[in-house]
């Protein structure tokens, strides 16, 4: 293969590697924008507003 696409060839190359990329790329996932940071941490720490701390074992040694 010697010869060299002209311009149109490989605006066409181009374009349908654009599409391909973006018709395979993985879709991103929507960022939970409606949790607030600070509730979003104390889901994953296990922390309620009414339930308090949860596991409180071995707090006492560290209260001074």
């Amino acid at each position: 293969m010697t010869a060299s696409p002209n311009e149109d060839e490989a605006a066409a190359i181009a374009a349908a590697l654009e599409r391909f990329l973006a018709e395979t790329a993985v879709a991103v996932a929507a960022e939970a924008a409606s949790i607030p940071p600070w509730q979003r941490a104390a889901l994953l720490e296990g922390v309620g507003a009414k339930g308090g701390l949860g596991n409180l074992e071995g707090v006492e040694r560290w209260r001074s």
